[in-house]
């Protein structure tokens, strides 16, 4: 869930210092850009600059990475310092701006930045985009970062050796980034040898900048590509291209005017960096990719065939700004369309139910929650209006309606803690701690709803937030899910990718158990073992046969179940969203394999049935 962002000036550096006052009008859009998707990445961030029009001998490309607690402020403060230091050992300088651009460095034409939000690997500097390819010949040099997860990146390392590279890391970053870089060598050698003859190599050099065809490089090395990604791509004579997967997992939007051409994973980033109306920014088509030429011509094209749209729902429940107008709308209708299973829950007691929400990203469907709740109410008080007609007093009429829905802010999260990729060995000790609680709001024997975006391994509710709502003597704690039930790994983005660590999939498990249909488990693995060593073509998801015994409410009890310790006095409920209220709510995001099993490719079929071998054989480590 990394997320990218892209300027390329289409002005001269003039042009913005007469019109902003400013030559580093690039550097200051990107930090906003970068900055606004800081959601998208804690783990690290990185900055890469390409100068178009600097001699030789001079650097053209620039970047920078970090890995701090706060990586975008920090590689920022390092960019700002180096320009103040060299302006003010420069101070005639102020105003040269082709000197600026010779001198300066992260001052350019061109720029791509980062952020990381780390799945697996390391969080070393090394695991930080973007990643550089280095080459003495300008146009082979290639800067990638991208937001992506490759299924079968053991393949793309083995296409890799068989065509002779000895690739330094077996990454998919590294991989995605050899891959291209294959094809754009083999385009150079190519495009040389037609005009070797007729020019010297240093007259050739310009030609082949040229005449480099990114479309024709990214169709050869994308083709055989399993996963969900946006990438970009810089080349180091000005080139780049910003590419999306053909189902439309990971996201892209963009906005061209004839000053810039900027791409960012979120749409209101760049609404906001750039001052822009919503219609202004359009979402770049799956399969298709963004291609910027040096000479300033920009086009877009198709790259692979598209899929059907397969738009990652998560995105909407969690991950993207809530800022997005249709992102907030979204939110808010899955706190509307889980309410009906709340009041049927509680009764319909309003008066003694408390609602809240965990964490901050539940915030807009808490407000969904509680515009339903307040219609429930006020169609209560109509019939109690209706039937009371003219025998009920004015102080009646008032008493019913001054009825108010009981909304507070509940619990406090203390700890800025991603609980569920945090690593296993801290987590139980960590999640103890992260929430706290109001006092003096619950009443004894209310009910308590509150709200959360998912629930994963449901750790944090055992250890954490239920024991703190239990101080308050409620008779019932739910806790509702804007989310359905997570059951399958998601090998496209997200880190959740042992089977095992989903409460779902536990209690599925610990059901068979009860019915005695364990059996179910050692024939799923029969058939994913038998199924291990064919083609990805035609492979069938066999783990849904564990759910398939069982109703989604049946599961839902049982979680309840397993989440409820003994020392936990009021009754505990988990209520989930439904998958059709997810597609009501999102409809235009249908991506929603780690609820239904239903993977966009098969690659993500091959991964389920992976994870459900280790965690049958008791291996702790992930399927891809």
């Amino acid at each position: 869930m990394c997320g990218i962002a892209m300027v390329r000036l289409l002005k001269p550096l003039e042009y913005y210092k007469e019109k902003y006052g400013t030559a580093f009008y690039g550097v200051n859009k990107m930090y906003l850009l970068m900055e606004k998707q800081h959601n998208r990445g804690q783990d690290g961030a990185g900055f890469a600059s390409i100068k178009f029009n600097v001699n030789p001998g001079s650097r053209y490309i620039s970047r920078i990475r970090s890995n701090k607690q706060q990586p975008i402020q920090h590689i920022f403060k390092k960019i700002n310092n180096r320009i103040s230091d060299t302006m003010e050992a420069n101070s005639d300088k102020k105003n040269d701006i082709a000197w600026q651009e010779e001198n300066i460095p992260f001052i350019g034409n061109l720029f791509l930045g980062h952020t990381r939000y780390g799945t697996s690997g390391g969080n070393s500097i090394e695991n930080v985009h973007p990643f550089l390819r280095q080459s003495n010949w300008r146009h082979k040099n290639l800067i990638v970062a991208g937001n992506f997860n490759m299924t079968n990146n053991g393949q793309l390392l083995d296409e890799l050796i068989e065509l002779g590279q000895h690739p330094k890391e077996s990454t998919d970053t590294v991989t995605v980034m050899e891959k291209i870089g294959h094809f754009l060598d083999d385009q150079v050698e190519s495009i040389y040898q037609g005009v070797k003859g007729k020019y010297t190599k240093k007259e050739a050099s310009p030609i082949i900048a040229e005449k480099v065809d990114l479309v024709d490089i990214l169709k050869r090395a994308t083709r055989s590509f399993d996963g969900g990604y946006a990438m970009a791509g810089l080349l180091g004579h000005g080139d780049a291209f910003v590419m999306r997967d053909p189902s439309g997992i990971r996201p892209a939007f963009y906005y061209k005017d004839d000053e810039v051409l900027v791409v960012a994973s979120e749409r209101p980033v760049i609404q906001t960096a750039f001052n822009l109306k919503m219609e202004k920014v359009q979402e770049l088509e799956p399969g298709h990719a963004i291609i910027a030429k040096k000479s300033g011509k920009v086009s877009i094209e198709k790259i692979l065939e598209p899929l059907e749209k397969k738009a990652c729902s998560f995105e909407r429940i969690y991950f993207s700004r809530g800022s997005d107008a249709d992102i907030y709308q979204e939110r808010k209708d899955l706190g509307v369309r889980v309410f009906p299973q709340i009041i049927e829950s509680i009764n319909g007691d309003l008066e003694n139910t408390v609602f809240s929400y965990i964490p901050n990203t539940a915030e807009t469907s808490y407000y969904g929650m509680f515009e339903a709740a307040e219609d429930f109410l006020n169609q209560q008080k109509t019939e109690k209006i209706l039937a009371g007609g003219k025998n009920l007093s004015a102080e009646e009429v008032s008493t019913i309606l001054s009825q108010r829905p009981r909304f507070e802010k509940l619990a406090i999260k203390d700890a800025k803690l991603r609980t569920f990729i945090t690593a296993d060995d801290s987590r139980d000790d960590l999640v103890a701690h992260v929430y706290d609680i109001t006092y003096g709001v619950v009443k004894k024997d209310d009910n308590i709803v509150i709200i959360d975006d998912s629930i994963v391994r449901g750790t944090t509710l055992k250890k954490s937030i239920i024991k703190i709502l239990d101080r308050t003597q409620p008779k019932k704690i739910i806790v509702v899910s804007s989310a359905p039930q997570i059951r399958y790994p998601d090998c496209y983005g997200i880190d959740m990718a042992k089977l095992g660590d989903f409460i779902a999939f536990r209690a599925a498990v610990e059901l068979l158990k009860e019915t005695g249909q364990y059996q179910i488990v050692t024939d799923v693995y029969n058939k994913c073992i038998k199924q291990r060593s064919k083609n990805d073509a035609g492979i069938v998801n066999f783990v849904k046969e564990i759910y398939k015994p069982f109703t989604p409410e049946v599961i839902s009890a049982k979680i309840s179940e397993m989440l409820k310790t003994s020392e936990i006095n009021a009754d505990v409920e988990i209520i989930f969203q439904t998958i059709e209220g997810l597609h009501k709510a999102c409809p235009n995001h249908s991506g929603d394999w780690y609820f239904t099993g239903d993977y966009p490719t098969d690659g993500g079929k091959r991964v389920v049935n992976e994870a459900f071998i280790n965690f049958y054989e008791g291996n702790n480590k992930r399927a891809y």
